[in-house]
């Protein structure tokens, strides 16, 4: 199946170096996949020049003639940028020409600009950010992880539909097991948002395993964990920053003195094979899941390889269909509970 994706090629923190080096590694591993690097045609055409293997019949250049700044407010953007990278790219998903966007720009411009030109599912109030985080037993995926800081028990519902069925269709997994993340899993723990939602997942058909606490997300005892953005958003920031701090007391440790140093050659398969499993990069590529299209949130920073992820994350999505998936779950959900029409 042929796959169609826009990349918004000049945003990130690092724009076009890491963004069109990442599409052509993506072009070398799918024969199937066609992109459009969306941005300033001049500094595109300037980067591709410094690769030997750009000449693509399946790579193409739209021109944008604005960006969109990683600290720029999103009514800012929406407003006044109308021909930024992220705004045309999100047009070619709008006007078919593509079937997913990739960016690793400003996270709110592109949530505020994809809701207003894509709009989102019938039966889904918000979008929400779903990633998957590493467990002893393989991954989760977590949702929301900072798209609506405040969500209704009806909203978390929606979130835990959406994460089952993207679990299940890019997984292959027959009723992924979803649960609920809170301050314990006792029945009078939580506040009283968690405690409603907690009573309309189990009167759903979702595969409800009930709650988890922070400690359990890298447990691997259940395939989705639905939160707030608030709450989603820290448990990532803060997942992230633990990472951080272990591969840096890791490097101390090892340097300290010459018989660390030492032991550190002997460890070093051990610790490269480690370090490819914890890999963060190859967990990039978030989903705005609750979209009539599919966008794909690379991290700003990432690198070359990265960006490559985010992209085969968009592909995968692309050929699972997962817009239709949901809106075609939600369809049938409002005709059970309103039998009468």
């Amino acid at each position: 199946m042929a796959v169609t994706i826009a990349l918004d090629a000049m945003g990130g923190d690092h724009g076009p170096a890491v963004t069109v080096p990442g599409a052509l590694a993506a072009l070398r591993s799918h024969p199937d996949l066609n992109l459009v690097l969306v941005g300033q045609s001049a500094v595109l055409e300037k980067e591709l020049a410094r690769h030997a293997d750009a000449e693509s019949g399946r790579l193409r250049i739209q021109e944008a003639s604005q960006v969109v700044g990683m600290d720029e407010p999103p009514a800012q953007a929406l407003r006044s940028k109308k021909d930024s990278s992220m705004r045309v790219a999100i047009n070619l998903v709008k006007s078919g020409e593509a079937q997913a966007i990739v960016s690793a720009g400003n996270t709110g411009a592109l949530m505020a600009t994809a809701r207003f030109v894509l709009k989102t599912l019938p039966g889904i109030d918000r979008p929400a950010i779903i990633t998957a985080f590493p467990t002893v037993h393989g991954h989760v995926h977590i949702l929301d992880l900072g798209a609506n800081v405040d969500s209704t028990p009806e909203q978390l519902l929606q979130f835990g539909i959406m994460g089952s069925l993207l679990v299940g269709a890019v997984e292959r997994k027959d009723r992924p097991l979803v649960a609920l993340l809170n301050v314990g899993v006792e029945d009078i723990k939580g506040n009283e948002v968690v405690k409603k939602a907690d009573e309309l997942f189990r009167a759903s058909d979702l595969n409800y395993h009930g709650y988890v606490e922070g400690d359990e997300i890298y447990l691997g005892k259940v395939d989705v964990i639905v939160c707030d953005g608030f709450v989603g958003n820290v448990a990532l920031k803060a997942s992230e920053g633990l990472a951080r701090m272990i591969s840096q007391f890791m490097k101390e440790e090892f340097t300290r003195t010459l018989f660390s140093k030492l032991a550190a050659l002997v460890a070093l398969p051990v610790l490269n094979a480690l370090r490819r499993r914890l890999d963060p990069r190859q967990y990039n590529g978030a989903s705005l899941v609750g979209l009539n299209g599919i966008v794909i949130k690379s991290h700003g920073g990432t690198d070359i390889v990265g960006f490559e992820y985010a992209i085969r994350v968009a592909a995968e999505e692309v050929q699972n269909q997962l817009p239709q998936l949901i809106g075609a779950r939600l369809t049938t959900l409002q005709g059970q509970s309103n039998p009468s029409t």
